[in-house]
C-alpha cells in the first residue's frame, strides 16, 4: 500500500484545496493529511487561523477523498509525523516551496512532489478570506 502525506494548514477549505487532494490522492493508495496547529501557523503566517484546529481537522477528515488526517507536528523541522508515518511520497502544494526545500534538507531520501496550482490567482485562502 503507498502512502502519500500532504501538509496544510486548510483554513477556509476550498475547492483549490480539494483539487490538491485529489492529486496527491492519485499518486497512492492511502491519503494522509497533517494539518498544521494554530501555533505553528501563527509562527509562519503571522496570524491565526479564522478555524481553529480540531475544527480544520474534523472538516479534513469528513472528505471521503482522505483516509487519515491528524494534528501535525507540534515543532517547525521536527517531521516527527514523517518518522512515524514512513510514507512513500510527500505532496505539497505549489506555494510550499519552501517547506519542499526544508524536507529535502532534513530528510533528503524522501520523495517529494509538487501539485499543480488550480486557478491560482482565485483560489488561494489568502484571497478568499479577509485579512
Amino acid at each position: 500500500m503507498k502512502k502519500i502525506l500532504v501538509f496544510g494548514v486548510f483554513d477556509g477549505l476550498h475547492s483549490g484545496h480539494i483539487y490538491f487532494l485529489k492529486q496527491a490522492r492519485k499518486l497512492g493508495d492511502k491519503l494522509i493529511v497533517a494539518i498544521a496547529p494554530d501555533k505553528i501557523v501563527k509562527k509562519l503566517k503571522h496570524k491565526i487561523p479564522h478555524t481553529n484546529q480540531k475544527e480544520r481537522l474534523e472538516l479534513v477528515q469528513s472528505l471521503k477523498i482522505v483516509n487519515q488526517a491528524m494534528i501535525g507536528d507540534r515543532r517547525i523541522s521536527s517531521y516527527e509525523v514523517v518518522k512515524r508515518l514512513n510514507p512513500d511520497i510527500i505532496c505539497l502544494g505549489y506555494d510550499q516551496q519552501a517547506l519542499a526545500q526544508d524536507i529535502k534538507k532534513h530528510l533528503p531520501n524522501m520523495k517529494v512532489m509538487i501539485a499543480r496550482a488550480y486557478k491560482s490567482r482565485r483560489m488561494h485562502t489568502s484571497k478568499l478570506i479577509r485579512q
